[in-house]
């Protein structure tokens, strides 16, 4: 089978052996099976957390207190897609949180275990065992066909959403303060895509005031997912690309964490101002944009740290965080050596073929 490839740049260490302990998973980046490996155990390690904090918030949960004065970060969550809460947002029913904290530990212990076995004792090249699961960096249809993948997942994951709404329970509206389905979700592209470019109401997306709007959002969101990870994994990069990325392991995680910048910063944004999907009665009042020394996000009483003031701020600060990272990983990718301060000729990345 031919591969469609292209030159990727070389990186600043030749050797992996000359990678600090604390570089992380750079010191795998040429190994796919151990990189496999620290994928499944970082997954494990975020569903323990979620696990974890979920059963901690809830052996410390006071149902008389409301839950934006209580630290609380998970559980407005939960209670925002409507589990355990009934009229007025008052909690009912603290047993479907505990079912998912459980159920998300149990998760964690089969990731756990699957990511020790690929960083320590399976392959250390999925290529030599699969042809399915194995890669290389420069592998140019492979790197769109995963993707692909990971598209169609994440639109599965909005269309999760879609049947919590209209299936399974429902969600928490704040306009009638109490769980409800969503039968009849807006499907027109001109309010929905208003939304986006400004045409409807204000604050941008974070402007959505009805949960109508929200759920097909969704649907959109998920279909447009779904049918880009089908185009991804169907089709090869078009020759108009080869010179518009660069295809290395450092510069797909350059990507990955510039996209995550733009995601943390959006969402800052949302989780601030929007009372819709996150009511007032699980996070507190909307909050306004400060600017100190630092910008961040606070609520017009200054002594109420509610659960929103947490979720805004910590979502910036990532952001924040993430964008330095994807500008230092996008100057190695493009040849940069810090530790001469400078682009060297050696690791500019040459023309790319497909």
């Amino acid at each position: 089978m031919a591969i469609a490839s292209t030159t990727s740049p070389q990186t600043i260490e030749e050797d992996r052996t000359d990678i600090p302990w604390w570089a992380g998973n750079a010191r795998l980046r040429d190994l796919s099976g151990r990189l496999l490996g620290a994928h499944v155990a970082h997954a494990g390690l975020i569903v323990f957390w979620a696990g974890a904090i979920t059963l901690f918030e809830l052996s410390r949960f006071a149902p008389a207190q409301p839950m934006y004065e209580q630290g609380l970060i998970l559980l407005p969550h939960l209670a925002s897609q409507g589990w355990g809460v009934g009229a007025g947002g008052e909690v009912i029913d603290t047993y479907p949180y505990f079912v998912i904290g459980a159920l998300h530990l149990i998760s964690s212990a089969f990731l756990g275990f699957g990511g020790i076995y690929h960083a320590l004792f399976g392959p250390e090249y999925l290529e030599n065992v699969s042809e399915f699961f194995g890669y290389q960096w420069r592998d140019t249809k492979k790197m769109t066909a995963i993707l692909g993948i990971h598209l169609i997942l994440l639109g599965v994951g909005a269309f999760l959403l879609v049947a919590k709404a209209m299936y399974f329970g429902g969600l928490y509206d704040p306009t009638v303060a109490n769980v409800r389905t969503v039968t009849n979700p807006t499907l027109n592209p001109a309010i929905i895509f208003g939304y986006l470019f400004g045409a409807v109401g204000k604050n941008w997306i974070a402007g959505v005031n009805n949960l109508e709007d929200v759920v097909g959002g969704h649907i959109w969101v998920g279909a447009i997912l779904i049918a880009g990870g089908f185009w991804h994994i169907a089709t090869k990069p078009m020759n108009w690309t080869k010179n518009l990325f660069v295809w290395s392991g450092e510069a797909y995680l350059s990507y990955s964490l510039g996209a995550l910048s733009l995601m943390g910063f959006i969402a800052a944004y949302f989780c601030a101002v929007n009372t819709t999907v996150y009511p007032e009665v699980f996070y507190g009042p909307a909050l306004s944009i400060k600017l100190d020394i630092f910008p961040y996000f606070s609520s017009a009483n200054p002594d109420l740290l509610s659960s929103r003031t947490w979720l805004a701020n910590a979502h910036f600060w990532l952001a924040f965080f993430f964008l330095q990272g994807h500008l230092w990983h996008a100057l190695r990718a493009a040849g940069f050596d810090f530790r001469k301060g400078r682009v060297e000729p050696s690791l500019i990345p040459p023309e790319p073929t497909l």
